[in-house]
């Protein structure tokens, strides 16, 4: 007679170590769970609940810096160690984000620091208000005192810098002045291009980007409001789109380099495709103040803003209703004037008005440090529940609540009933006016007011 009997390995009932939990082999038949929908949204509640319960994104402020406003800050894109920033006193702080301290202090300028960028060979550049470009070795900085750093190379034009970006591949510089947008090469005293009257206008390039995947096509914003595109190849300007307010900041998409995004003085943020730049494909809104700088992460899958309102915005792309993932804030920190993700996506790091830099999680409820198996499936599966869930209104709300300093809530408000009474205004308008007279015009058409070729 044969007998038929159950038979598993010991592998498969074995534990790693003697705190698991023993596995147990279920009958997965959806007939035999009745109750598996219930259960997983009552799991997904409490999954969200337990994501804000232990959200706490600040890890600390980089002590014993800068004495004056943190106006810019650099991320190294070779490296996950050094960080650098210039304040409005003229100093520079290279620092060691492991350990949160400065290696290094310069005394860089006369007046405000306005851009800094780091190089290819373990050299950086700042440039200044002043009308010097310097450029920095990190061989003759690190372990020299105060007084005692000497400058690789300087370069000096009439006006003053406002911007500086390196390029990704080379050993080039660009750098935006009062008038004009200068190539330069550490090998030659002078500039290698200067590009002056950009579309015939003599208006101040306040930002100035190399692109990571064409090496020849740089974007530039100005003080007329205008965004526009150029090639070095010929010298010559390409396209112009002038918007609604002035931009503070641009940024490449670093996986998507046809799309780049601009922090703007009204308030918001928008992505722009450079093939048309007729009007922004998304708009990003929340801030109750100007968005003063902007950086992608390295994924290009979100970017993290800074403004004036003191609060720092993450922004998702695959949210296409504009509403920022998370806001970071705390009772301390002003005017947030420069924002950066860290090359592995782990943190961010802002520069603000208070004089200090801190870091912050790039997602707030992430446990620091290394995570055992069972720890990391058990976050997944957290994670996956409130996506699965998200869509319901229990779920949702505990997902997305935060809570915002008493100012901006009020001004949010406020800017909610503006906002309708102009649509009604514009409704009005339109259905007691001569037919053709008015007619509805998309928020994204409003952005833009007139193209440039």
């Amino acid at each position: 007679m044969k007998v038929k009997a159950l038979s598993r390995s010991r592998a498969s009932t074995r534990r790693e170590c003697q705190g698991d939990l023993r596995q147990h082999h279920r009958n997965l038949d959806p007939v035999y769970h009745p109750m598996q929908r219930p259960r997983e949204y009552t799991r997904a509640v409490t999954s969200a609940k337990i994501q804000r319960m232990f959200a706490q994104p600040l890890i600390g402020n980089l002590g014993d810096g800068h004495k004056d406003a943190v106006s810019h800050t650099a991320i190294c894109r070779n490296s996950l160690l050094p960080l650098l920033s210039g304040a409005a006193d003229g100093t520079l702080h290279l620092w060691d984000l492991p350990t949160k301290s400065s290696v290094a202090c310069i005394n860089a300028h006369k007046m405000g620091v306005t851009g800094a960028a780091f190089g290819l060979n373990e050299d950086f550049y700042s440039c200044s208000v002043d009308g010097t470009l310097r450029k920095w070795s990190m061989t003759n900085v690190l372990g020299k005192a105060f007084d005692e750093v000497k400058v690789d190379e300087t370069w000096r034009i009439s006006g003053s810098f406002q911007s500086l970006d390196h390029h990704w591949k080379d050993s080039q510089f660009i750098t935006a002045s009062d008038s004009c947008v200068q190539l330069w090469s550490p090998e030659r005293s002078t500039p290698i291009q200067t590009h002056a009257d950009l579309w015939g206008s003599d208006d101040t390039v306040n930002v100035v980007r190399f692109n990571p995947a064409e090496p020849h096509l740089v974007a530039n914003c100005s003080m007329d409001r205008g965004i526009g595109l150029h090639d070095l190849r010929t010298g010559s300007e390409m396209k112009k789109t002038i918007l609604k307010m002035r931009s503070n900041d641009l940024q490449w998409n670093p996986m998507e380099p046809l799309n780049f995004a601009v922090a703007n003085e009204d308030f918001q943020a928008y992505t722009f495709d450079m093939r048309k730049l007729d009007q922004p494909t998304h708009i990003y809104k929340g801030h109750t103040s100007a968005v003063m700088s902007l950086s992608w992460a390295p994924t290009g899958r979100e970017f993290a803003t800074g403004s004036y309102d003191k609060t720092i915005r993450i922004f998702n792309l695959r949210n296409r209703n504009g509403v920022a993932r998370d806001i970071y804030h705390t009772k301390r920190m002003q005017r947030v004037f420069s924002v950066n993700f860290t090359m592995d996506n782990t943190f961010i790091v802002s520069g603000s008005d208070d004089t200090n830099l801190r870091l912050w999680k790039a997602r707030a409820s992430e446990k620091l440090g290394q995570l055992t198996t069972r720890e990391e499936r058990a976050m997944q599966y957290r994670e996956a529940l409130v996506q699965k869930y998200e869509h319901l209104p229990e779920v949702k709300r505990i997902h997305r609540s935060r809570k915002i300093p008493k100012l901006i809530k009020k001004q949010t408000a406020q800017a909610i009933i503006q906002k309708e009474s102009a649509e009604r205004k514009q409704a009005n308008r339109i259905k007691h006016s001569k037919p053709g007279t008015y007619k509805f015009e998309s928020e994204r058409k409003k952005v833009v007011r007139e193209e440039v070729n």
